[in-house]
């Protein structure tokens, strides 16, 4: 048989297929109730069941029924075909409905991709399944005479070393990720007055006067916005850029910096002509007036202009502010609870849920008279969606390389 694209180095024996019931070996061990009874999690191992957790409950009068599982040995139910084979995260017992597979030939961290993977559930296991739709059932006789991909236990151990390895930085970034995510969520609870109070909890050193609360109306003045559909934009060519409303509630940050992101030109530059007057500057705000939920009001600064024409697009209120505020703190400002609670009671719409204009000119804002505490707030939580994003690319290109080498590293 063929062998992989991409090998370690030191091996270079010809790979094999196998008979999966040669390589595992199914066991049922049972009256092992001094061990944990385990719940299942498809794609997540197993956990141990907690009798005070509702969700896991269990009959624990017939434990001596259960099997028990050890540590990294597969688990498999006649209906979870779909999900391929679980490998146990710890040493347990577990329903009689599941099967239990073992091997002293095998290494689980090898064959756990494997047995998870479309051609594995696909293209071998399906044709073992039997009955329709929600009465399919895996034939588990059948099921061990699949031939899988076999190589020497070394091999497999390298390969398992490896893919752990990926697996350990993929989690690293996504937690540091996550708790940068947190900190940012928590940060902008505390550097933003909330309830009425004039100062935030907490605050950069050499600040210390009270914030002024200002109205929406007194701090911006209204621009124009363009109606076009999706349907009249397009990524290719044009001389004038639209902001779209969907793009501000699920794309665009707190601020976007409009040279490096990719915009769509509107396609008719006639229609551009009467908003002239109504072109975006940096430090612009765009507000989405409409959305299925509460996210109503989400809003983005404009950043990065230059000589780059922009008009504000359909299902948006572009605001300008009267005067000059540090760099991207109106945005962070806005989205956060801080000022987007007040919006809450003023959307309109059951299904769509809107606020309109008139709406958002009574609201009040709270802002610090300094340009330069400003631009510092700004600064900081700019940094930390840079380290968001930092993390987030990096995991994402790490899964990346690590359906590759699955795609590579088996037959």
């Amino acid at each position: 048989m063929e062998n992989p694209k991409i090998r370690f180095k030191g091996f270079t024996k010809d790979w094999e297929q196998r008979k999966l019931g040669d390589v595992f070996k199914e066991y049922s061990e049972k009256n092992h109730t001094e061990l944990s009874a385990l719940t299942i999690i498809q794609g997540g191992g197993t956990v141990k069941r907690e009798e005070s957790d509702r969700n896991l409950m269990y009959d624990t009068s017939n434990l001596s029924n259960y099997k028990m599982v050890r540590k990294d040995d597969f688990i498999v139910h006649l209906r979870s075909f779909e999900g391929g084979l679980e490998k146990s995260s710890l040493d347990g017992i577990i329903s009689p409905a599941y099967h239990t597979f073992h091997s002293d030939m095998a290494d689980s961290r090898f064959y756990y991709p494997y047995f998870r993977s479309y051609e594995f559930i696909k293209h071998k296991l399906v044709s073992h399944v039997y009955g329709i739709r929600d009465g399919r059932s895996i034939d588990i006789d059948g099921m061990k005479t699949i031939e899988i991909p076999y190589t020497s236990i070394e091999e497999q151990r390298k390969i398992g070393d490896y893919l752990d390895c990926l697996d350990h930085l993929i989690t690293l970034h996504q937690r540091k990720c996550d708790q940068t995510k947190n900190l940012k969520k928590y940060m902008l609870q505390k550097m933003f007055p909330q309830n009425g109070a004039k100062i935030p909890e907490i605050r950069f050193d050499g600040y210390t006067y009270d914030w002024e609360q200002r109205k929406f109306s007194d701090v911006f003045t209204g621009l124009q916005n363009n109606t076009l559909s999706r349907s009249e934009l397009n990524y290719e060519s044009g001389t004038v850029k639209n902001v779209h409303y969907g793009d501000v509630l699920i794309k665009f940050g707190d601020y976007i910096d409009v040279s490096k992101e990719e915009l769509p030109f509107i396609n008719d530059d006639s229609k551009v002509e009467k908003f002239k007057g109504s072109f975006l500057h940096n430090g612009d705000i765009v507000i989405a007036d409409t959305a299925e939920d509460e996210t109503v009001g989400k809003c983005t600064e404009i950043q990065g202009v230059d000589d780059i024409k922009l008009i504000s697009g359909l299902h948006t209120i572009p605001c300008r502010p009267k005067e000059e505020y540090g760099a991207k703190f109106l945005g962070y400002y806005m989205n956060s609870s801080a000022y987007h609670a007040q919006l809450i009671p003023l959307m309109q719409g059951i299904k769509v849920t809107s606020i309109s204009k008139s709406a958002l000119q009574d609201t009040n804002m709270i802002i610090p008279k300094s340009v330069d505490e400003q631009t510092i707030i700004g600064e900081y939580f700019s940094n930390l969606d840079h380290l968001i994003t930092l993390h987030q690319r990096k995991c994402d290109e790490l899964k990346k390389m690590k359906k590759y080498m699955l795609q590579n590293m088996f037959i």
